[in-house]
């Protein structure tokens, strides 16, 4: 009889661990996908993005914002697409996730030859030529959003154009994190904040990472991924992998 009672007493345990868990994992929002086309009527270039939004209500207060700017594809295409990991997490935590692809298929390959901060400085303003535009953009068609707080996130390549932004398009952006960028030095500023995660293969080039002094000076956050290789940065990567990835993102966007 006490053993029977004390199976009952344990089976409701586990059901109140089990059901703690649901409600807890019901704490982040489902999200929608909005795939669509923009077209930069000055610059005659189209401009590909994916909007990963949280479902929430009306009453919400207004979303804040992340633009993601994808690692070099090779002009194949789909790139925008090749985060989901991290663009549909960040979206299910209430931001509101803006995916950019930056390559399109008539577009010259990047140069593999000669001082990158010179052959892919054309690429590099040419993504930060797409990222203020889809900001601009993102004003008509989404007015409510959280316009004074928005977060580029960039992973190699494009992490070279998330750090350019704001050295040419200053006092717009809040935030900027870069995943493995290797060429186009970060800014050395305080606002907007820099954060960047490192990977444990690839070094950056020479000036393109603050010193240490200067990581003191402006409160720069760099960390190193040991288990994590540089082209792991994407989609590739393993759960324990992302998983660390989206822990250190999240962190620094509520820093």
């Amino acid at each position: 009889m006490n053993r029977l009672i004390y199976i009952f007493i344990l089976g409701l345990l586990t059901n109140c661990s089990t059901l703690s868990k649901s409600v807890s994992n019901k704490s982040a929002f489902s999200v929608s996908l909005e795939t669509l086309k923009l077209y930069d009527q000055s610059r005659q270039r189209e401009i590909p993005m994916a909007i990963f939004e949280p479902k929430t209500d009306k009453k919400t207060k207004k979303h804040k914002i992340v633009i993601f700017s994808h690692g070099y594809g090779q002009n194949k295409g789909g790139d925008y697409m090749a985060y989901s990991y991290l663009t549909e997490f960040l979206a299910s935590k209430g931001f509101v996730v803006v995916s950019i692809q930056h390559e399109l298929s008539t577009d010259s390959l990047l140069p593999l030859t000669g001082k990158p901060q010179i052959v892919r400085r054309p690429f590099w303003e040419r993504g930060a030529d797409n990222i203020l535009f889809v900001i601009n953009e993102l004003k008509k068609i989404k007015p409510n959003l959280n316009y004074n707080q928005i977060t580029l996130i960039g992973h190699s390549n494009g992490g070279d154009m998330t750090a350019l932004f704001p050295q040419k398009y200053p006092n717009i952006i809040d935030k900027i994190m870069t995943l493995d960028n290797r060429r186009m030095a970060l800014p050395k500023t305080k606002k907007p904040k820099i954060y960047s995660l490192r990977s444990s293969d690839q070094s950056a080039d020479e000036g393109v990472l603050p010193t240490e002094i200067e990581v003191k000076k402006f409160g720069i956050k760099i960390i190193k991924l040991p288990n994590t290789t540089h082209n792991e940065m994407d989609d590739n990567a393993n759960q324990e992998q992302r998983k660390e990835i989206q822990d250190y993102i999240l962190t620094f966007l509520h820093d």
